[in-house]
C-alpha cells in the first residue's frame, strides 16, 4: 500500500487526511474512495480539469503525464509544474502529498 497525504482543502477535506492507496489506482479513484469528494466532471475520461492536484511530494514517482494530459493541464486554473490531472495519475510505490487546489476552472469561471 502507498500512504497519501491530502493537505488541507477548506472545502473537501479541512482537516487533511492520509488514506492507503493501492498502486495501480489513479489519485482521483483513491481519494474517491476514502469520502474525499474531488470534482471530476467528465467521470476521469480526461476531458476537463476539475481533478487538478498539485503533487507536493512524490511527483517524480508517477508516470509522466501523455500530450492528452498536458493539453488539459495548460487549462486548469492554478497550473504549477508539479500539477497532475488526478484521474490520470497512477499511484506507485512511493508515498505522495498532494494539494487540491482551492478552486477548479469551473468554479472560477462560475464566479464562486
Amino acid at each position: 500500500m502507498t500512504r497519501i497525504v491530502v493537505l488541507p482543502n477548506e472545502t473537501l477535506c479541512p482537516e487533511g487526511a492520509v488514506i492507503e492507496a493501492d498502486p495501480g489506482e489513479t489519485v482521483c479513484r483513491a481519494l474517491l474512495r476514502n469520502d474525499i469528494e474531488i470534482e471530476h466532471a467528465c467521470e476521469m475520461s480526461c476531458a476537463c480539469t476539475t481533478c487538478h492536484v498539485i503533487v507536493r511530494e512524490g511527483y517524480d514517482s508517477l508516470e509522466e503525464p501523455d500530450e492528452l494530459e498536458d493539453d488539459y493541464l495548460d487549462k486548469a486554473w492554478g497550473l504549477e509544474p508539479e500539477s497532475r490531472l488526478s484521474c490520470q495519475a497512477v499511484i506507485a510505490d512511493q508515498d505522495l502529498v498532494v494539494e487540491i487546489p482551492r478552486y477548479t476552472i469551473n468554479m472560477v469561471s462560475e464566479q464562486h
